[in-house]
């Protein structure tokens, strides 16, 4: 049957109307649910989603690393479970390893409340992000939010696009009504919430608080499952603070001072008491709001997708967010300087995301050690333009005294659920800052111990090669360029930092840790079986210091200009792009390779400018290939270069100067075959080269 034009455009109406249509039905009844719960909140606290079904993730089909259920970690040192069997058979034993000691079993139970824990537990930071940030006061809001997840009709996405609902300076940047931000938020299939945001309705209000699966899981995008572990390499965390209504509140993730930024019209009360008014000093008056948030803004706006400040020393260094495949994998953060105490580390690092960087009322008390900022005049900056009138701070108020007023967590310093250590407000290597995420009606550290025991479950997925005579090949030169030196063993790494000056990374997230050194004291912490909030003079434990002098000199740029931890290699085919900004990225059409040689084909996707900030995933072959290619490192370190936005925040994937290219002796087949090997590094490696076992 032949139709006419007109009856063909007619009929495309009806289904771009009928297309419509359906949109609009989704998002009213997902408002019309959103409404439902509001209601029945009025009486109880709810929070949704909860914990993915596994049977969702990839997790089922993975082979789990070496974590020994029934083993025991006390304080950092692992014994094994035959061994724990055996000191559980005298009374010595069962004292070393009981709770008081320090000791921590690691069981399926643990695990679970670990798992329940990465996915849903925000320790109260939706407060923070909702009343103070404002992260629902621009065009993220929740009107905006549920017709975008609507609008996947149940579909999966790597990268949850809302269309701004109007014209919008923001920094430097111009957003119009009807453009896409592309946000990085992650929906997995058949879900009507982003993966790792949580929102919790209480008495009508809605907020939003995120967890550990915002960073360290993400949506495969062929099948819509969750990787557990993976990191969201494309979630832009610049983009959704800089589009909140207080970003300012996040100055000390970015290199805005607040006190060079002129002067506002809010007054308020110091340290000493006086009462500061409009005609005093202008150091008397907080900063000027918009001028301050446009600051804020514009430097937020530079981060690439898939990083994050997690620092707090007010430069702007932002750094990748790194992958959950952890076992074995310490020292924990990008400098190491995550060591000590249970898990090796891990649950230092798991605490300082929550008690540090999801709540920065956290970093009042030690502010003017760490930033040379009173406290009085930090929180003020937090809480004067806060989202949430109850929680903005009055003309000629305390801060510190307005805080205690609205803190939703009274008798913590802070607005999330922490507890003191021992020593503060001094901090120490165990917790920098001198304050552990806890929450009430639990143990000590439950809940972080259970997210270490979790993330050392967890596993990259299958990627087996095609081709396991070049797998072979390639694990032999992975040994003759002498990779194998620093990334040894069956997790491929030494356990060990590398000074800055050797390996001559981009230098600024070298030294971002050396404010904290100066604030320490002895590293203590609370036994296991303590539970919060803490009884009157609760038993202190000292945590052993299993760092070498060394690495502790070099996580905190102790004497020296700082370093980097040698990272796993475990899950490369699912952590590109590389090295600790990010900066090693390319695009899969940037190379043509052959048995020549490879020639450049689309400059345009070199580089994190060619790739993350047009919204294209670097390819982890083709960005392997950027690492150990000294021609191509330089195109991409020069495009780097070229773009400004990169340079204010410390990214060009300079460094790791190791080769394996045609000057180093090595030809194009080695190559090939070293990248094969290095994605072949998955749940259950091929090959492990004899050297390193």
């Amino acid at each position: 049957m032949v139709y006419s034009p007109e009856r063909t455009k007619s009929a495309d109406e009806n289904l771009k109307a009928q297309r419509q249509y359906l949109g609009l039905r989704r998002v009213s009844i997902l408002l019309a649910l959103i409404v439902f719960i509001s209601f029945l909140a009025y009486q109880i606290d709810i929070a949704i989603p909860g914990t993915p079904s596994i049977n969702n993730t990839y997790t089922p089909i993975t082979q789990p690393t070496a974590q020994e259920i029934n083993s025991y970690d006390v304080l950092g040192k692992v014994v094994s479970k035959n061994e724990a069997a055996s000191l559980l058979k005298t009374d010595e034993g069962k004292q070393q390893l009981s709770a008081d000691n320090g000791a921590v079993a690691i069981t399926e139970d643990l695990i679970k409340l670990g798992r329940k824990t990465f996915y849903t537990e925000t320790f109260g930071n939706e407060v923070f992000f909702t009343d103070v940030t404002g992260v629902l006061n621009g065009p993220l809001n929740v009107g905006n939010l549920a017709y975008a997840i609507a609008s996947l009709g149940g579909k999966h996405t790597t990268n949850l696009q809302v269309r701004m609902d109007r014209d919008m300076q923001v920094g430097d940047r111009t957003f119009k009504k009807g453009d896409i931000l592309n946000t990085g938020l992650d929906v997995p299939k058949g879900s009507l919430f982003p993966l790792g945001i949580i929102t919790h309705i209480n008495q009508g209000k809605i907020r939003v608080g995120v967890t550990c699966a915002a960073c360290h899981a993400a949506v495969d995008n062929v099948s819509g499952r969750i990787l557990e572990g993976a990191p969201n390499n494309d979630l832009d965390t610049g983009l959704i603070l800089a589009l909140a209504s207080n970003s300012a509140a996040w100055f000390r993730q970015t290199g805005v001072n607040p006190q060079t930024v002129r002067r506002g019209e809010t007054t308020y009360m110091k340290a000493d008491g006086k009462r500061y008014l409009r005609h005093a000093s202008t150091r008397s008056r907080l900063p000027n709001i918009q001028a301050l948030e446009n600051a804020v803004d514009a430097e937020l706006l530079t981060w690439s997708p898939g990083n994050f400040d997690s620092t707090g020393d007010n430069v702007n260094n932002p750094s990748q967010n790194p992958s959950s495949y952890t076992f074995a994998a310490y020292p924990y953060g990008w400098s190491g300087n995550a060591a000590i105490g249970w898990f090796h580390g891990l649950t230092t690092l798991n605490s300082n995301v929550h008690a540090t960087n999801s709540d920065l009322t956290t970093g009042a008390d030690a502010s003017q050690k760490l930033l040379g900022i009173d406290k009085e005049t930090y929180l003020g900056v937090i809480l004067q333009n806060s989202a949430n009138p109850a929680f903005r701070l009055p003309q000629n108020a305390k801060p510190s005294e307005f805080l205690e007023k609205i803190d939703p967590t009274p008798g913590t310093p802070a607005m999330n659920e922490v507890i003191k250590m021992p020593g503060f407000p001094k901090g120490s290597p165990f917790i920098l800052d001198g304050l552990m995420a806890s929450s009430p009606g639990l143990p000590v550290a439950a809940q972080l111990n259970g997210m270490s025991a979790f993330q050392n479950s967890l596993a990259p997925p299958p990627n087996h090669s095609t081709n396991s005579e070049a797998v072979k090949r390639g694990a032999a030169i992975f040994t003759k360029a002498g990779c194998v030196e620093c990334h040894s063993g069956r997790y491929f790494t030494n356990n060990h930092a590398i000074a800055e000056s050797e390996i001559k990374s981009q230098p600024s997230r070298a030294k971002a840790q050396a404010a904290f050194a100066g604030n320490f004291t002895q590293p203590q912490t609370y036994p296991s079986n303590v539970r919060v909030p803490l009884p009157e003079n609760p038993l202190v434990l000292n945590v052993p210091n299993i760092i070498s002098e060394e690495d502790f000199k070099l996580a905190f740029a102790i004497g020296n200009a700082g370093g980097y931890k040698v990272p796993s290699l475990i899950g490369l085919a699912v952590t590109a792009p590389y090295l600790h900004d990010g900066g090693v990225a390319a695009g899969k059409e940037a190379l043509q390779v052959d048995k020549n040689g490879y020639k450049i084909v689309n400059s345009e996707q070199l580089g994190l400018t060619g790739t993350s900030l047009k919204n294209i995933a670097p390819d982890p072959s083709a960005s392997l290939r950027v690492l150990v290619d000294r021609n191509l490192r330089r195109q991409v370190v020069l495009a780097n270069h070229a773009n400004s936005n990169l340079q204010k925040s410390n990214a060009d994937g300079s460094g790791h100067n190791y080769w394996v290219d045609k000057q180093a002796g090595f030809d194009i087949q080695d190559q090939t075959d070293l990248i094969e090997f290095l994605l072949s590094l998955d749940d259950d490696p091929e090959i492990i080269p004899p050297q390193s076992r």
